[in-house]
């Protein structure tokens, strides 16, 4: 069965959905929007480090987007407001990253497919990463479920509890950078803040607990992944960019049919 390559682009989409979604909840319940794009634009310079001292891609770039977590996390509150920092950030370690990859001799590097994804070129090992990063984030979001929530939604309650927001803080670090690693062969770097977000925020208003709006989010994700490789197939056009495009249209049905649903009887 794995030796179909829509099978093995479909199960990789898939997984892919089942590591971003809860992830992606998380970003959006703590507005780290741009600390997740910075993440993954950082794994761009992994990538290229990771190819220069031919180590897998995937430890590259998770090595990389935890440095780029940790070094934000470590900066913020010095002086520079956060948004300018991760802007900094995040087109300096693209740009750092971009420049690394034309120093590369003897190796060729399709740098559209880790920009944008390259979903039909999964390999069986490619799966296993991503699959095995997916059980790895869903453990270890499971493990600090309570304690990653109740530090997200109010720190102070978090302290009364005998809990470390910081270090939870730390935890979401690590699960992000994990996740940007896995998902950089389907969508690329470009596109992984979009694929955590979307979903994510497609979930948002349907949802009445946290761990119903992971599960939403998961369905949501998994969804636009087949329904826009599915896109790609007939279409022709580009997986990654079709996959996103498919979430973005989730989320606009979403929201209109909150906003319908919501507005008021007029009198007749």
């Amino acid at each position: 069965m794995l030796d179909d390559f829509l099978i093995r682009a479909a199960l990789a989409g898939v997984g892919t959905a089942i590591a971003t979604a809860p992830m992606g909840c998380f970003v959006v319940w703590r507005r780290m929007a741009y600390f997740g794009d910075a993440t993954a634009h950082a794994s761009i310079l992994g990538v290229a480090l990771a190819l220069a001292f031919s180590l897998p891609v995937v430890w590259g770039a998770a090595m990389v987007a935890l440095l780029m977590a940790s070094v934000v996390s470590s900066l913020s509150g010095r002086g520079v407001a956060m948004d300018t920092l991760l802007g900094v950030m995040a087109h300096s370690a693209l740009a750092f990253g971009l420049v690394a990859v034309s120093f590369i001799d003897g190796v060729r590097i399709d740098l559209m497919a880790y920009l944008f994804g390259d979903i039909l070129a999964v390999t069986k090992t490619d799966l296993a990463v991503i699959w095995g990063g997916a059980g790895v984030v869903l453990v270890l979001l499971a493990y600090r479920w309570q304690a990653l929530l109740t530090s997200t939604l109010n720190p102070d309650l978090a302290y009364a509890a005998g809990l470390n927001p910081k270090r939870e803080q730390l935890v979401l670090t690590l699960a992000l950078a994990l996740v940007v690693a896995v998902a950089i062969k389907v969508v690329g770097v470009l596109l992984i803040a979009a694929l955590l977000l979307i979903p994510a925020a497609a979930a948002r208003p349907f949802s009445r607990t946290p761990e119903g709006m992971a599960a939403l989010a998961m369905g949501i994700g998994i969804v636009a992944a087949l329904a826009g490789l599915g896109v790609s197939w007939e279409f022709d056009t580009p997986a990654g960019p079709s996959i996103v495009c498919t979430a973005a249209l989730i989320f606009l049905a979403a929201v209109l049919w909150r906003s319908f649903k919501n507005r008021p009887v007029q009198p007749h």
